[in-house]
């Protein structure tokens, strides 16, 4: 089955626009907020940070909810350029995305449970230490919920390399590139969650960066370049 040039490359550069804004929407949501609010700590200072950075926090809970959105139909425009290269494998590209969508909702719930604690507008009966502790608690069951979706920021990452590779349409190294930083999601979820006094040291080593733009890598290449029309007819069927 022959597949339109044209219209590969336009589904390419479209996917490419979208992951270029929910990278944007990611790299607000991992700087930009923890700079301005300080979440770590002892719970007086958390909510005293909290409180005068209020609309900030509601916006980081609104730009979350848009991020995850953004990203389902990012995957499905993803899923309609490699359908032709491996069908299963987008689907399982698709499902791994898909799987988190409802923990990130319980998570942001969670964020907002914390705001109200901290305003005051629910446990009233509460004592003031008590609500700040309780509101720390919930925080924390959102930040390792993060840890716990590293994983899966890894694994969506492996059917996509292993697409991008065999697509003929798109340059090897960027598979390569995109199963590098997939491995590295994992590897800063296990010790994360086993070791977090080494997370920083993952963080900050001189992997990092060079695993990191892996994303960043492919999603230029998508907006930019597009596919490679003169090669789309002769991509591997699955």
């Amino acid at each position: 089955m022959e597949i339109n040039p044209s219209s590969l490359k336009k589904t390419a550069r479209f996917a490419g626009l979208l992951y270029l804004i929910w990278i944007i929407t990611g790299l607000f949501a991992q700087f930009y907020v923890p700079a301005q609010i300080k979440m770590r700590g002892d719970a007086v200072t958390t909510g005293q940070n909290i409180l005068s950075h209020e609309f900030l926090f509601r916006t980081s809970i609104i730009n979350d909810l848009i991020s995850h959105t953004l990203w389902v139909f990012m995957v499905l425009v993803l899923y309609r350029l490699f359908k032709q290269v491996n069908e299963r494998q987008a689907k399982f590209l698709v499902a791994l995305v898909i799987v988190q969508i409802p923990a990130v909702f319980f998570m942001e719930a969670f964020n907002i449970t914390s705001l109200m604690i901290f305003k005051g507008e629910i446990l009233k009966t509460f004592e003031l230490a008590q609500r700040q502790d309780l509101a720390m608690l919930f925080l924390k069951i959102s930040d390792y919920g993060v840890l716990t979706l590293e994983m899966f920021w890894g694994l969506w990452l492996f059917p996509l390399a292993i697409l991008v590779y065999r697509s003929r349409f798109l340059p090897r190294f960027l598979g390569v590139w995109l199963a590098i930083t997939g491995f590295f999601y994992l590897v800063l979820s296990f010790i994360g969650i086993m070791l977090p006094q080494y997370k920083d040291m993952i963080l900050n080593s001189a992997f990092a960066l060079p695993a990191e733009i892996g994303e960043v890598a492919f999603m230029l290449w998508l907006l930019i370049k597009g596919a490679k029309a003169q090669a789309v007819n002769s991509a591997p069927m699955p």
